[in-house]
């Protein structure tokens, strides 16, 4: 590295939600193009958090999981929140879980698009979080983080 590259600081987890998930059972299409496509309706997702709190509303919620013919899955999650003071805010993310682990851990990076300016610092975020799902699949719990 040259002496002139500017300093990049570390990245900071700043804690944003905890979120719990409600599954129902997924609709299996084998053998797509683009491998197992796996649609886990969202029935339920609660967040919270000192600076997001909030539960899904609506009925279009889910996430369309493709599973390469190795086990990897790539998720694709869309939902919409209301906060408990009453802003929505739409969630989208894409991630990782290995399908063939014996303990299922799920990998994603939300973002948040909202129009309600009380929550207009979500929209300028980039988010991580790591979660763990339940062996029947219908569960899932994740800590979400702020990257700084």
């Amino acid at each position: 590295m040259s002496d002139t590259a500017p300093h990049i600081p570390p990245l900071e987890l700043v804690p944003l939600a905890r979120a719990s998930v409600e599954l129902a059972t997924p609709f299996v299409l084998p053998d797509t193009p683009a491998g197992t496509l796996m649609i886990f309706e969202v029935t339920d997702a609660v967040f919270e958090g000192e600076r997001l709190r909030g539960r899904m509303v609506g009925r279009a919620a889910a996430d369309w999981l493709r599973v390469s013919s190795g086990g990897v899955g790539t998720l694709d999650v869309r939902c919409t929140i209301e906060t408990h003071d009453g802003a929505l805010v739409y969630v989208a993310y894409s991630g990782r879980i290995n399908t063939l682990a014996e303990q299922v851990f799920v990998y994603g990076t939300p973002q948040f698009n909202t129009g309600d300016e009380r929550y207009a610092w979500l929209n300028a975020i980039q988010c991580v979080y790591k979660g763990v799902g339940s062996a029947d699949t219908t569960h899932l719990d994740y800590d979400c983080y702020e990257l700084r």
